[in-house]
């Protein structure tokens, strides 16, 4: 009898973490966000370059002045873990840091995180 009763709660958590995956939040091409402030002295979900190829590329690596540019989302592509990578660019046509056109970020986390906030 036992046997039944942990077989029951087995499908019935099962099923309920099945239903929970199914939640996320969609994401279209030409949707405007502003990026935040990062929990860290780095941004970990927006994978902006690092500070060695913006000054090659004759930029100035001030990550400070990222924050509160509005931008725009230009790809959505849904990898094969679930996850789905976006790529942005600036809303006003500008380069980050004066050398990059676009960068990509991981949208959920992004936005869990605070580095993306909806505009």
């Amino acid at each position: 009898m036992i046997k039944y009763a942990i077989a029951l709660l087995f499908s019935v958590s099962v099923l309920n973490a099945q239903n929970n995956v199914d939640q996320t939040t969609a994401v279209k091409v030409g949707d405007v966000f502003e990026i935040g402030t990062p929990e860290s002295n780095k941004y970990k979900h927006i994978n902006f370059p690092r500070a060695n190829f913006i000054i090659k590329r004759g930029g100035i690596a001030n990550y400070k002045r990222v924050q509160g540019e509005e931008v725009v989302v230009t790809s959505v592509k849904e990898k094969k873990d679930g996850t789905t990578q976006i790529k942005i660019k600036r809303n006003d046509g500008g380069r980050f840091f004066g050398s990059h056109t676009v960068v990509s970020a991981d949208f959920q986390d992004a936005l869990a995180s605070g580095e993306l906030e909806a505009k």
